[in-house]
């Protein structure tokens, strides 16, 4: 049975910071961020703009009134959950009017949590091949003004609906998982902002890409030139990079230069917007997709890294005509339409965060956003 992603989209909140006004800001070369990271803008949200009304915005891009009648389970992977207990899917499945017997839950394990969503889904597709399966990686990344990973920092959703004989990349059996218990980067229970070690977490990145992919060639038999494309989790686009380089030392500078080339294009929406964290790996995908010329049949490897540390290498193939569900206009029109904030606007907003314990009504110029907030429960304005 054939089995993938049918559908897919990201929303970004419509405000960024340009990277060279931030460096100088922060007294840095703006070399260090453009070139140094791979970074030239960061999304930024307002408080009344969440992890439940990004994967609302993004999700209304792909479902049908057919597709909310035969989605039975929606899972959302995020590390930015805002409630210890209920799951943004129960709440994001209310917004999207989808069916009423259907299981809705969050999947948590760093920025790998939208690939454990996923591969959660193509396995209850196979057991269930008449349904579907909404699911969303959905996150902001913040790391605190003027500190280390502020460069780094990002917001956004990508939502994927999972079927039957999908539309654009039918997903293969053939996944490698990697598992370790290593520190490298972690956010306890009420800490505001992760806990990182940069060199531990970079190199254990690396490493993680290593293992896996060895792996994944010993088991089945695969090299480099079996795949048109590589596309990697990216906490910023010269990670990916790194990991790839250490890959394509015993290649050919032909075969170098045609995989490099595929990952200029799948970074090429992250550049413009940060980390999106559980997202990260599949706004490269669609990055990817939409900008790298590839063509129906063509194999594409895919890297999920989440810190803590669970990776994974899996593969898909390009379905026939899967130019046709792509949503490119929407994407770039979104990305090119949003506003540019100072310096200043950007650490007001930064600064300014949702209190819960106090009601308050809110006005947010987004389809859909926070509302108003009452004995702490966070009421969404629908579109």
């Amino acid at each position: 049975m054939n089995v993938g992603i049918d559908k897919i989209s990201f929303f970004v909140p419509p405000y960024y910071v340009d990277m060279t006004d931030l460096a100088l800001a922060r007294g840095v070369d703006p070399n260090k961020f453009h070139i140094g990271i791979g970074q030239d803008k960061m999304a930024v949200n307002k408080k009344t703009q969440d992890i439940v009304t990004f994967a609302a915005n993004a999700t209304k891009n792909i479902l049908t009134d057919e597709d909310k009648a035969l989605i039975n389970m929606v899972i959302v992977g995020t590390e930015s959950g805002i409630d210890e207990s209920k799951a943004s899917a129960v709440v994001l499945h209310r917004l999207m009017g989808i069916q009423s017997f259907a299981r809705a839950f969050e999947v948590k394990e760093a920025c790998y949590a939208g690939t454990a969503a996923l591969q959660y889904a193509v396995a209850h597709i196979k057991n269930h091949p008449e349904s579907k399966v909404l699911v969303v990686a959905s996150d902001i990344a913040k790391y605190g003004l003027a500190s280390g990973g502020e460069p780094t920092q990002g917001a956004g959703a990508v939502a994927m609906l999972v079927s039957a004989d999908p539309r654009i990349l039918q997903l293969n059996d053939d996944s490698v998982a990697l598992t370790q218990d290593i520190y490298d980067f972690w956010r306890p229970v009420g800490h505001d902002y992760p806990m990182v070690d940069g060199q531990l977490s970079n190199e254990t990145y690396i490493q993680a890409f290593q293992k896996v992919w060895e792996e994944y060639r010993s088991r089945y038999k695969k090299s480099i030139s079996d795949f048109q494309a590589l596309a990697f989790h990216i906490p910023y686009t010269k990670m990916g990079k790194k990991a790839l380089l250490a890959a394509l030392e015993e290649e050919s500078p032909e075969e170098q230069e045609r995989i490099l080339t595929k990952y200029e294009a799948s970074i090429m929406y992250s550049r413009q917007v940060g980390n999106l964290y559980t997202g990260s790996l599949y706004l490269g995908l669609i990055s990817l997709l939409e900008n790298g010329q590839l063509n129906a049949g063509e194999q594409i490897g895919l890297f999920s890294y989440g810190s803590g540390t669970v990776a994974e290498f899996f593969s898909g193939r390009l379905v026939d005509g899967y130019q046709n569900q792509l949503l490119t206009n929407l994407h770039r029109a979104q990305l090119d339409n949003r506003t540019v904030l100072s310096i200043a606007e950007y650490e007001e907003l930064f600064n300014d965060i949702l209190d819960t314990d106090v009601n308050s009504d809110y006005e947010d110029e987004l389809p859909y956003s926070i509302a108003s907030i009452s004995n702490t429960v966070r009421a969404y304005k629908e579109n």
